[in-house]
Protein backbone atom coordinates (compact mmCIF):
# COMPACT_ATOMS: atom_id res chain seq x y z
CA UNK A 1 0.00 0.00 0.00
CA UNK A 2 1.34 3.68 -0.38
CA UNK A 3 1.65 4.38 3.65
CA UNK A 4 4.46 2.94 5.63
CA UNK A 5 4.14 -0.04 7.72
CA UNK A 6 2.36 0.08 10.66
CA UNK A 7 5.02 -0.33 13.85
CA UNK A 8 5.61 -4.12 14.98
CA UNK A 9 4.20 -3.08 18.77
CA UNK A 10 1.20 -1.65 17.21
CA UNK A 11 -0.01 -4.49 15.55
CA UNK A 12 1.00 -6.61 18.49
CA UNK A 13 -0.64 -4.39 21.38
CA UNK A 14 -3.37 -4.33 18.96
CA UNK A 15 -3.75 -8.23 19.08
CA UNK A 16 -3.34 -8.00 22.86
CA UNK A 17 -6.43 -5.44 23.23
CA UNK A 18 -8.59 -6.40 20.29
CA UNK A 19 -12.26 -7.65 21.62
CA UNK A 20 -14.09 -10.83 20.46
CA UNK A 21 -16.49 -8.60 18.03
CA UNK A 22 -19.02 -11.80 18.06
CA UNK A 23 -18.31 -13.14 20.78
CA UNK A 24 -19.41 -16.91 20.69
CA UNK A 25 -20.87 -19.41 23.20
CA UNK A 26 -19.08 -22.32 21.65
CA UNK A 27 -21.65 -25.61 21.25
CA UNK A 28 -19.64 -28.93 22.25
CA UNK A 29 -18.39 -30.94 19.74
CA UNK A 30 -19.33 -34.48 19.12
CA UNK A 31 -17.65 -36.28 21.14
CA UNK A 32 -17.75 -40.01 18.63
CA UNK A 33 -13.81 -41.00 18.00
CA UNK A 34 -13.28 -39.62 14.91
CA UNK A 35 -12.88 -42.70 12.06
CA UNK A 36 -12.80 -42.73 8.34
CA UNK A 37 -12.50 -44.91 5.92
CA UNK A 38 -10.45 -44.48 2.00
CA UNK A 39 -11.24 -46.60 -0.80
CA UNK A 40 -8.93 -46.04 -3.60
CA UNK A 41 -9.83 -46.73 -7.19
CA UNK A 42 -7.03 -48.29 -8.83
CA UNK A 43 -9.02 -49.56 -12.03
CA UNK A 44 -10.05 -46.26 -12.63
CA UNK A 45 -8.76 -43.43 -14.86
CA UNK A 46 -6.49 -41.17 -13.31
CA UNK A 47 -7.10 -37.70 -13.87
CA UNK A 48 -4.03 -34.81 -14.65
CA UNK A 49 -4.60 -31.87 -12.78
CA UNK A 50 -3.64 -27.87 -13.53
CA UNK A 51 -0.93 -26.22 -11.59
CA UNK A 52 -2.39 -23.10 -12.13
CA UNK A 53 -4.46 -23.72 -9.51
CA UNK A 54 -1.64 -23.16 -7.49
CA UNK A 55 -2.03 -19.80 -8.00
CA UNK A 56 -2.07 -16.31 -6.06
CA UNK A 57 -3.61 -13.00 -6.25
CA UNK A 58 -1.85 -9.39 -5.64
CA UNK A 59 -4.07 -6.23 -5.33
CA UNK A 60 -2.85 -2.60 -4.89
CA UNK A 61 -4.94 -2.65 -1.21
CA UNK A 62 -2.75 -2.33 1.83
CA UNK A 63 0.90 -3.59 1.76
CA UNK A 64 0.42 -6.36 -0.71
CA UNK A 65 2.49 -4.53 -3.23
CA UNK A 66 4.34 -1.64 -1.64
CA UNK A 67 5.97 -2.30 1.39
CA UNK A 68 5.35 -6.73 0.69
CA UNK A 69 6.70 -7.50 -2.44
CA UNK A 70 7.85 -4.22 -3.89
CA UNK A 71 9.97 -2.56 -1.32
CA UNK A 72 12.97 -0.71 -2.76
CA UNK A 73 13.91 1.18 0.59
CA UNK A 74 14.19 -2.10 2.24
CA UNK A 75 17.70 -3.67 2.82
CA UNK A 76 16.06 -6.89 1.69
CA UNK A 77 15.31 -5.92 -1.54
CA UNK A 78 17.16 -6.48 -4.51
CA UNK A 79 18.31 -3.89 -7.23
CA UNK A 80 14.96 -3.57 -9.00
CA UNK A 81 13.24 -3.16 -5.30
CA UNK A 82 12.04 -7.00 -5.13
CA UNK A 83 11.97 -8.22 -1.60
CA UNK A 84 14.35 -11.44 -1.70
CA UNK A 85 13.01 -12.95 1.17
CA UNK A 86 9.12 -12.71 -0.42
CA UNK A 87 10.64 -14.19 -3.69
CA UNK A 88 12.14 -16.90 -1.82
CA UNK A 89 8.92 -17.75 -0.23
CA UNK A 90 6.68 -17.53 -3.50
CA UNK A 91 9.32 -19.80 -5.41
CA UNK A 92 8.90 -22.52 -2.39
CA UNK A 93 5.17 -21.90 -3.16
CA UNK A 94 5.87 -23.00 -6.31
CA UNK A 95 3.19 -20.47 -7.65
CA UNK A 96 1.86 -20.67 -10.92
CA UNK A 97 -0.06 -18.19 -11.78
CA UNK A 98 -0.63 -14.11 -10.48
CA UNK A 99 -3.65 -12.08 -11.15
CA UNK A 100 -3.13 -8.38 -11.02
CA UNK A 101 -3.80 -5.76 -10.43
CA UNK A 102 -7.35 -6.02 -8.83
CA UNK A 103 -9.66 -6.67 -7.19
CA UNK A 104 -11.50 -3.60 -6.53
CA UNK A 105 -8.92 -1.92 -7.45
CA UNK A 106 -9.01 -2.09 -10.58
CA UNK A 107 -12.10 -0.37 -11.44
CA UNK A 108 -10.26 3.07 -11.11
CA UNK A 109 -6.93 1.63 -12.47
CA UNK A 110 -5.61 3.15 -16.06
CA UNK A 111 -2.88 1.29 -17.16
CA UNK A 112 -0.72 3.47 -19.09
CA UNK A 113 -0.04 5.92 -15.88
CA UNK A 114 1.82 2.56 -14.44
CA UNK A 115 4.64 2.46 -17.36
CA UNK A 116 7.01 4.88 -18.59
CA UNK A 117 9.74 7.25 -16.49
CA UNK A 118 7.49 9.56 -16.19
CA UNK A 119 4.81 8.02 -13.73
CA UNK A 120 2.97 10.23 -11.29
CA UNK A 121 1.13 9.51 -7.84
CA UNK A 122 -2.44 10.16 -8.00
CA UNK A 123 -5.72 9.30 -5.56
CA UNK A 124 -7.05 6.21 -5.31
CA UNK A 125 -10.74 6.56 -4.86
CA UNK A 126 -11.46 2.55 -4.03
CA UNK A 127 -8.94 2.04 -0.67
CA UNK A 128 -9.18 5.90 -0.05
CA UNK A 129 -4.96 6.15 -0.63
CA UNK A 130 -2.11 7.68 -3.06
CA UNK A 131 -1.14 5.58 -5.44
CA UNK A 132 2.14 5.37 -5.93
CA UNK A 133 2.54 4.20 -9.35
CA UNK A 134 5.81 2.77 -9.09
CA UNK A 135 4.56 -0.68 -9.56
CA UNK A 136 3.13 -1.18 -12.94
CA UNK A 137 3.00 -3.53 -15.36
CA UNK A 138 6.96 -3.62 -16.71
CA UNK A 139 7.40 -4.79 -12.38
CA UNK A 140 3.99 -7.03 -12.14
CA UNK A 141 5.53 -8.86 -15.34
CA UNK A 142 9.06 -8.78 -13.82
CA UNK A 143 7.81 -10.47 -10.97
CA UNK A 144 5.96 -12.97 -12.35
CA UNK A 145 9.01 -13.83 -14.68
CA UNK A 146 11.28 -14.42 -11.28
CA UNK A 147 9.35 -17.08 -9.64
CA UNK A 148 7.73 -18.75 -12.86
CA UNK A 149 4.62 -17.83 -12.55
CA UNK A 150 2.28 -16.58 -15.27
CA UNK A 151 1.18 -13.71 -15.15
CA UNK A 152 -2.52 -12.98 -15.32
CA UNK A 153 -3.80 -9.41 -16.04
CA UNK A 154 -7.51 -8.46 -15.12
CA UNK A 155 -8.42 -5.30 -17.03
CA UNK A 156 -10.60 -2.05 -15.76
CA UNK A 157 -14.23 -3.35 -16.54
CA UNK A 158 -15.49 -0.12 -16.58
CA UNK A 159 -12.87 1.51 -18.97
CA UNK A 160 -13.08 2.56 -22.75
CA UNK A 161 -13.32 -1.76 -24.41
CA UNK A 162 -10.13 0.27 -27.04
CA UNK A 163 -8.44 0.97 -23.43
CA UNK A 164 -8.20 -2.67 -22.70
CA UNK A 165 -7.26 -3.75 -26.34
CA UNK A 166 -4.44 -0.95 -25.88
CA UNK A 167 -3.19 -2.89 -23.04
CA UNK A 168 -2.96 -6.33 -24.46
CA UNK A 169 -1.03 -4.46 -27.62
CA UNK A 170 1.32 -3.20 -25.43
CA UNK A 171 2.22 -6.31 -23.39
CA UNK A 172 1.79 -8.59 -26.64
CA UNK A 173 2.48 -6.75 -29.95
CA UNK A 174 5.58 -7.48 -31.82
CA UNK A 175 4.85 -4.05 -33.78
CA UNK A 176 2.76 -1.06 -34.15
CA UNK A 177 2.42 2.19 -31.78
CA UNK A 178 1.97 -0.04 -28.40
CA UNK A 179 4.65 -2.24 -29.11
CA UNK A 180 6.88 0.63 -29.95
CA UNK A 181 6.20 2.19 -26.45
CA UNK A 182 6.90 -0.92 -25.06
CA UNK A 183 10.28 -0.56 -26.24
CA UNK A 184 11.07 2.80 -25.49
CA UNK A 185 9.92 2.09 -22.15
CA UNK A 186 12.88 -0.86 -22.04
CA UNK A 187 11.42 -3.70 -22.66
CA UNK A 188 12.06 -4.73 -26.54
CA UNK A 189 10.18 -8.33 -26.42
CA UNK A 190 6.76 -8.66 -26.08
CA UNK A 191 5.38 -9.93 -22.54
CA UNK A 192 3.35 -12.59 -24.30
CA UNK A 193 0.99 -11.93 -21.58
CA UNK A 194 -1.80 -15.24 -22.09
CA UNK A 195 -4.41 -14.65 -19.29
CA UNK A 196 -6.80 -11.93 -19.29
CA UNK A 197 -10.40 -10.86 -17.62
CA UNK A 198 -12.42 -8.49 -18.53
CA UNK A 199 -13.55 -6.38 -15.07
CA UNK A 200 -13.97 -8.07 -11.79
CA UNK A 201 -17.29 -8.94 -9.79
CA UNK A 202 -19.83 -7.44 -12.07
CA UNK A 203 -22.84 -9.27 -13.63
CA UNK A 204 -24.58 -6.43 -15.50
CA UNK A 205 -25.83 -6.18 -18.90
CA UNK A 206 -23.78 -3.58 -19.51
CA UNK A 207 -20.73 -4.89 -18.18
CA UNK A 208 -21.34 -8.22 -19.92
CA UNK A 209 -22.05 -5.78 -23.51
CA UNK A 210 -18.59 -4.78 -22.52
CA UNK A 211 -17.14 -8.10 -22.11
CA UNK A 212 -18.33 -9.74 -25.50
CA UNK A 213 -17.25 -6.60 -27.18
CA UNK A 214 -13.66 -7.13 -25.62
CA UNK A 215 -13.15 -10.15 -25.76
CA UNK A 216 -13.78 -10.79 -29.56
CA UNK A 217 -11.50 -8.23 -30.62
CA UNK A 218 -9.01 -9.75 -28.05
CA UNK A 219 -9.53 -13.30 -30.12
CA UNK A 220 -9.23 -11.49 -33.59
CA UNK A 221 -5.79 -10.02 -32.24
CA UNK A 222 -4.90 -13.61 -30.81
CA UNK A 223 -7.15 -16.53 -30.74
CA UNK A 224 -4.65 -18.53 -28.89
CA UNK A 225 -5.26 -15.94 -25.85
CA UNK A 226 -7.10 -16.87 -22.55
CA UNK A 227 -10.44 -14.95 -21.34
CA UNK A 228 -12.37 -14.51 -18.98
CA UNK A 229 -14.91 -12.03 -16.91
CA UNK A 230 -16.50 -12.32 -13.66
CA UNK A 231 -19.41 -14.91 -13.74
CA UNK A 232 -20.17 -15.35 -10.04
CA UNK A 233 -18.66 -13.73 -6.78
CA UNK A 234 -20.07 -14.63 -3.02
CA UNK A 235 -22.57 -16.33 -0.78
CA UNK A 236 -23.75 -19.87 -0.40
CA UNK A 237 -24.59 -20.37 -4.01
CA UNK A 238 -23.03 -19.76 -7.50
CA UNK A 239 -25.02 -17.59 -9.76
CA UNK A 240 -24.63 -17.02 -13.19
CA UNK A 241 -26.07 -14.45 -15.07
CA UNK A 242 -27.71 -16.38 -18.10
CA UNK A 243 -27.08 -13.64 -20.03
CA UNK A 244 -23.52 -14.00 -19.91
CA UNK A 245 -23.60 -17.29 -21.39
CA UNK A 246 -26.08 -16.07 -24.36
CA UNK A 247 -24.19 -13.02 -25.39
CA UNK A 248 -20.65 -13.37 -24.92
CA UNK A 249 -19.90 -16.97 -23.96
CA UNK A 250 -18.68 -18.46 -27.33
CA UNK A 251 -15.36 -15.78 -26.72
CA UNK A 252 -14.30 -17.00 -23.52
CA UNK A 253 -11.89 -19.68 -22.21
CA UNK A 254 -12.87 -19.59 -18.56
CA UNK A 255 -15.22 -18.12 -16.11
CA UNK A 256 -14.54 -16.47 -13.45
CA UNK A 257 -15.44 -17.48 -9.32
CA UNK A 258 -14.62 -15.54 -6.36
CA UNK A 259 -15.80 -16.26 -2.75
CA UNK A 260 -14.63 -16.26 0.80
CA UNK A 261 -16.69 -18.09 3.99
CA UNK A 262 -15.38 -15.87 7.18
CA UNK A 263 -17.06 -12.37 7.11
CA UNK A 264 -15.52 -9.30 7.93
CA UNK A 265 -17.23 -6.84 9.95
CA UNK A 266 -16.96 -3.21 10.62
CA UNK A 267 -14.94 -4.31 14.54
CA UNK A 268 -12.71 -7.40 14.19
CA UNK A 269 -14.57 -10.54 14.11
CA UNK A 270 -12.50 -13.18 15.73
CA UNK A 271 -13.69 -16.65 14.91
CA UNK A 272 -12.81 -19.43 16.86
CA UNK A 273 -11.23 -22.54 15.06
CA UNK A 274 -14.97 -24.67 15.15
CA UNK A 275 -16.56 -21.79 13.52
CA UNK A 276 -13.96 -21.76 11.10
CA UNK A 277 -13.24 -25.56 10.22
CA UNK A 278 -17.02 -26.03 9.26
CA UNK A 279 -16.81 -23.84 6.24
CA UNK A 280 -14.03 -26.67 4.67
CA UNK A 281 -17.18 -28.17 2.84
CA UNK A 282 -18.54 -24.78 1.02
CA UNK A 283 -15.99 -24.30 -1.38
CA UNK A 284 -16.67 -28.00 -3.33
CA UNK A 285 -20.84 -27.09 -2.94
CA UNK A 286 -19.55 -22.88 -4.58
CA UNK A 287 -17.84 -25.50 -7.72
CA UNK A 288 -20.68 -27.59 -8.01
CA UNK A 289 -23.38 -25.20 -8.12
CA UNK A 290 -20.69 -23.14 -10.69
CA UNK A 291 -20.66 -26.62 -12.49
CA UNK A 292 -24.04 -27.41 -12.99
CA UNK A 293 -24.73 -23.33 -14.04
CA UNK A 294 -22.23 -24.15 -16.62
CA UNK A 295 -24.65 -27.64 -17.59
CA UNK A 296 -27.75 -26.03 -17.44
CA UNK A 297 -26.37 -23.51 -20.04
CA UNK A 298 -24.76 -25.84 -22.34
CA UNK A 299 -20.99 -24.94 -22.16
CA UNK A 300 -19.48 -26.81 -19.83
CA UNK A 301 -17.44 -28.51 -22.37
CA UNK A 302 -16.48 -24.92 -23.76
CA UNK A 303 -15.87 -23.28 -19.82
CA UNK A 304 -13.54 -24.06 -17.75
CA UNK A 305 -13.34 -22.41 -13.94
CA UNK A 306 -11.27 -19.76 -12.83
CA UNK A 307 -11.66 -19.59 -8.71
CA UNK A 308 -9.21 -16.48 -8.73
CA UNK A 309 -10.03 -14.96 -5.84
CA UNK A 310 -10.36 -17.60 -2.52
CA UNK A 311 -9.76 -17.66 0.88
CA UNK A 312 -11.34 -18.72 4.11
CA UNK A 313 -11.48 -14.99 5.67
CA UNK A 314 -12.90 -11.77 3.88
CA UNK A 315 -10.64 -9.09 3.63
CA UNK A 316 -11.29 -6.12 6.60
CA UNK A 317 -11.75 -2.96 5.21
CA UNK A 318 -14.04 -0.95 7.40
CA UNK A 319 -15.31 2.00 5.41
CA UNK A 320 -14.33 0.96 1.88
CA UNK A 321 -14.29 0.20 -1.02
CA UNK A 322 -15.65 3.70 -1.79
CA UNK A 323 -16.55 5.35 -5.15
CA UNK A 324 -14.48 8.34 -4.58
CA UNK A 325 -12.34 10.20 -1.84
CA UNK A 326 -12.15 13.77 -2.20
CA UNK A 327 -9.59 14.49 0.54
CA UNK A 328 -6.73 11.59 0.85
CA UNK A 329 -5.75 13.86 3.91
CA UNK A 330 -8.54 13.50 5.39
CA UNK A 331 -8.57 12.23 9.01
CA UNK A 332 -11.14 10.41 9.42
CA UNK A 333 -10.16 8.32 5.68
CA UNK A 334 -6.51 8.45 7.72
CA UNK A 335 -8.20 6.72 10.62
CA UNK A 336 -10.14 4.20 8.57
CA UNK A 337 -6.87 3.10 6.62
CA UNK A 338 -4.91 2.63 9.52
CA UNK A 339 -7.42 0.72 11.35
CA UNK A 340 -8.26 -1.50 8.76
CA UNK A 341 -4.26 -2.83 8.46
CA UNK A 342 -4.42 -3.49 11.23
CA UNK A 343 -7.22 -5.62 11.79
CA UNK A 344 -5.61 -7.71 9.08
CA UNK A 345 -2.39 -8.18 10.49
CA UNK A 346 -3.24 -9.53 13.71
CA UNK A 347 -1.47 -13.02 13.50
CA UNK A 348 -3.68 -14.74 16.10
CA UNK A 349 -6.36 -14.86 13.65
CA UNK A 350 -4.30 -17.22 11.37
CA UNK A 351 -4.60 -20.80 12.82
CA UNK A 352 -4.78 -24.31 11.78
CA UNK A 353 -8.27 -23.82 10.77
CA UNK A 354 -6.84 -21.84 7.87
CA UNK A 355 -4.45 -24.52 7.35
CA UNK A 356 -6.81 -26.82 6.83
CA UNK A 357 -9.13 -24.70 5.09
CA UNK A 358 -6.84 -23.99 2.62
CA UNK A 359 -6.14 -28.12 2.23
CA UNK A 360 -9.86 -28.73 2.12
CA UNK A 361 -10.11 -26.14 -0.56
CA UNK A 362 -7.36 -27.98 -3.23
CA UNK A 363 -9.30 -31.16 -2.40
CA UNK A 364 -12.46 -29.71 -3.81
CA UNK A 365 -10.42 -28.12 -6.75
CA UNK A 366 -8.52 -31.69 -7.34
CA UNK A 367 -12.28 -33.43 -7.28
CA UNK A 368 -13.23 -31.22 -9.89
CA UNK A 369 -9.56 -30.96 -11.75
CA UNK A 370 -11.58 -31.90 -15.11
CA UNK A 371 -13.34 -28.49 -14.80
CA UNK A 372 -11.36 -26.15 -12.45
CA UNK A 373 -8.46 -25.30 -13.94
CA UNK A 374 -7.09 -22.10 -11.76
CA UNK A 375 -7.33 -20.87 -8.38
CA UNK A 376 -5.35 -17.69 -6.75
CA UNK A 377 -5.58 -17.44 -3.05
CA UNK A 378 -6.51 -13.92 -2.23
CA UNK A 379 -3.74 -12.54 -1.83
CA UNK A 380 -0.46 -14.11 -1.74
CA UNK A 381 1.13 -11.58 0.53
CA UNK A 382 -0.24 -9.61 3.93
CA UNK A 383 -3.75 -8.84 4.65
CA UNK A 384 -5.18 -12.28 4.59
CA UNK A 385 -2.34 -14.10 2.77
CA UNK A 386 -0.43 -17.21 3.81
CA UNK A 387 3.07 -14.48 3.33
CA UNK A 388 3.13 -11.93 6.62
CA UNK A 389 5.81 -9.44 5.27
CA UNK A 390 7.31 -7.06 7.74
CA UNK A 391 10.20 -4.68 7.55
CA UNK A 392 12.48 -7.58 9.30
CA UNK A 393 12.13 -10.36 7.37
CA UNK A 394 8.34 -12.66 6.44
CA UNK A 395 6.06 -15.01 8.54
CA UNK A 396 4.90 -18.33 7.18
CA UNK A 397 1.21 -18.18 8.49
CA UNK A 398 0.09 -21.85 8.99
CA UNK A 399 -2.04 -22.17 5.46
CA UNK A 400 1.41 -21.04 4.04
CA UNK A 401 2.52 -24.14 4.82
CA UNK A 402 -0.53 -26.07 3.66
CA UNK A 403 -0.67 -24.37 0.16
CA UNK A 404 3.59 -25.35 0.21
CA UNK A 405 3.02 -29.08 1.28
CA UNK A 406 0.24 -29.31 -1.51
CA UNK A 407 2.55 -27.56 -4.55
CA UNK A 408 5.74 -29.68 -4.04
CA UNK A 409 4.09 -33.16 -2.43
CA UNK A 410 1.65 -34.44 -4.18
CA UNK A 411 1.58 -36.65 -7.51
CA UNK A 412 0.42 -35.25 -10.97
CA UNK A 413 -2.84 -37.34 -11.67
CA UNK A 414 -5.94 -37.33 -9.16
CA UNK A 415 -7.47 -40.97 -8.72
CA UNK A 416 -10.94 -42.21 -7.81
CA UNK A 417 -11.74 -42.49 -4.32
CA UNK A 418 -14.88 -43.05 -1.99
CA UNK A 419 -14.47 -41.52 1.47
CA UNK A 420 -16.38 -42.56 4.42
CA UNK A 421 -16.04 -40.75 7.56
CA UNK A 422 -17.76 -39.71 10.88
CA UNK A 423 -18.91 -36.48 11.71
CA UNK A 424 -17.57 -33.21 13.38
CA UNK A 425 -20.69 -31.73 14.83
CA UNK A 426 -21.21 -28.08 16.50
CA UNK A 427 -24.58 -27.20 17.04
CA UNK A 428 -26.55 -27.87 14.00
CA UNK A 429 -23.30 -27.84 11.56
CA UNK A 430 -22.17 -31.34 10.57
CA UNK A 431 -18.46 -31.95 8.24
CA UNK A 432 -16.88 -35.10 7.39
CA UNK A 433 -14.27 -35.50 10.02
CA UNK A 434 -11.56 -36.60 7.59
CA UNK A 435 -11.65 -35.51 3.78
CA UNK A 436 -8.86 -36.80 1.46
CA UNK A 437 -7.70 -36.69 -1.68
CA UNK A 438 -5.74 -39.60 -3.60
CA UNK A 439 -3.03 -38.81 -6.33
CA UNK A 440 -0.30 -40.90 -8.16
CA UNK A 441 2.22 -40.54 -11.09
CA UNK A 442 1.69 -41.72 -14.17
CA UNK A 443 2.83 -45.23 -13.77
CA UNK A 444 0.26 -45.87 -11.14
CA UNK A 445 2.84 -47.04 -8.25
CA UNK A 446 3.72 -43.87 -6.54
CA UNK A 447 0.99 -42.67 -4.63
CA UNK A 448 0.54 -39.68 -2.56
CA UNK A 449 -2.51 -38.79 -0.19
CA UNK A 450 -3.79 -36.04 1.61
CA UNK A 451 -5.10 -36.56 4.70
CA UNK A 452 -7.34 -34.12 6.79
CA UNK A 453 -7.99 -34.36 10.37
CA UNK A 454 -10.31 -31.80 11.42
CA UNK A 455 -11.36 -32.91 14.81
CA UNK A 456 -9.85 -29.92 17.26
CA UNK A 457 -8.54 -32.16 20.04
CA UNK A 458 -8.95 -36.09 18.83
CA UNK A 459 -7.00 -38.39 17.07
CA UNK A 460 -8.87 -39.71 13.95
CA UNK A 461 -8.11 -43.47 12.99
CA UNK A 462 -7.96 -43.58 9.35
CA UNK A 463 -8.04 -46.85 7.26
CA UNK A 464 -6.92 -46.43 3.45
CA UNK A 465 -7.09 -49.29 1.03
CA UNK A 466 -5.29 -48.94 -2.24
CA UNK A 467 -7.06 -51.33 -4.75
CA UNK A 468 -6.81 -54.41 -3.07
CA UNK A 469 -4.42 -53.53 -0.91
CA UNK A 470 -4.10 -52.51 2.82
CA UNK A 471 -0.53 -50.68 3.35
CA UNK A 472 1.67 -52.28 6.30
CA UNK A 473 4.29 -50.48 7.79
CA UNK A 474 6.21 -47.43 8.27
CA UNK A 475 5.45 -45.07 4.86
CA UNK A 476 7.31 -41.48 4.50
CA UNK A 477 5.01 -38.51 5.58
CA UNK A 478 4.76 -34.97 6.09
CA UNK A 479 2.62 -33.93 8.88
CA UNK A 480 1.54 -30.18 9.46
CA UNK A 481 -0.14 -29.50 12.68
CA UNK A 482 -0.06 -27.08 15.65
CA UNK A 483 0.27 -27.99 19.35
CA UNK A 484 -3.37 -26.70 19.18
CA UNK A 485 -6.12 -26.39 17.07
CA UNK A 486 -5.78 -22.35 17.73
CA UNK A 487 -1.59 -22.11 17.01
CA UNK A 488 -0.49 -19.37 14.38
CA UNK A 489 2.68 -18.05 13.69
CA UNK A 490 3.86 -14.71 14.33
CA UNK A 491 6.91 -12.62 14.48
CA UNK A 492 8.08 -13.44 17.89
CA UNK A 493 7.16 -16.97 17.01
CA UNK A 494 7.23 -17.77 13.15
CA UNK A 495 8.23 -21.90 13.70
CA UNK A 496 5.61 -22.42 16.27
CA UNK A 497 3.65 -23.92 13.15
CA UNK A 498 5.57 -25.84 10.84
CA UNK A 499 5.50 -29.33 8.62
CA UNK A 500 7.57 -32.52 9.47
CA UNK A 501 9.23 -34.92 8.01
CA UNK A 502 8.90 -38.82 9.98
CA UNK A 503 7.51 -42.10 9.45
CA UNK A 504 3.99 -43.10 9.74
CA UNK A 505 2.95 -46.49 10.49
CA UNK A 506 0.42 -48.29 8.81
CA UNK A 507 -1.42 -51.19 11.01
CA UNK A 508 -3.25 -53.67 8.12
CA UNK A 509 -4.39 -50.23 6.89
CA UNK A 510 -5.29 -48.24 9.43
CA UNK A 511 -3.27 -44.81 10.08
CA UNK A 512 -3.49 -43.10 13.27
CA UNK A 513 -4.17 -38.70 12.24
CA UNK A 514 -3.07 -36.32 15.00
CA UNK A 515 -5.66 -33.71 15.81
CA UNK A 516 -6.19 -30.65 13.53
CA UNK A 517 -3.55 -31.82 11.01
CA UNK A 518 -2.86 -32.07 7.58
CA UNK A 519 -0.56 -35.26 6.45
CA UNK A 520 0.65 -36.30 3.07
CA UNK A 521 1.77 -39.74 2.99
CA UNK A 522 3.60 -41.36 0.01
CA UNK A 523 3.20 -45.09 -0.25
CA UNK A 524 4.50 -47.13 -2.98
CA UNK A 525 2.73 -50.10 -5.15
CA UNK A 526 3.02 -52.83 -7.20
Amino acid sequence: MTHALIPLICVALFALTSSFASAQQTPPVSEDEPKAIIKIDKSAVTKAYSRMIFGGFLEHFDNQIYGGVFDPASPLADEKGFRKDVIAAMKELKVAVIRWPGGCFVDAYHWRKGVGKNREPYGDPRWGVIELNTFGTHEFVELCRRIGAEPYICFNGLADVQENLDWVAYCNATKGKFAELRKANGHPEPFNVRFWSVGNERNDKAYIDRVRETARKMKAFDPDLRIMCSGSHGGRRAFVNDYLFVAAAGYLDLISIHNYWLDRGNTLIRYDYLTAIMRSELPGLYIAGTIDALRKAGRLDRLKISFDEWNLRAWQHPGFPRNAVKDFDDPAIRKLVERRRRQNDVASQYTMADALFSASFLNACLRHCDKVSMANIAPLVNTRGPLYVHPKGIVKRTHFHALSMYANLLESRVAKLQLEAGRLTRGKDSIPVVDAIATCDKSGRKWAVALINRHPDKPAACTVKIGDKLPDGPCDATVLAGDSSEAFNDVEHPQRVVPEGKKVTFAQGVVNLPPHSLTIVHVATK
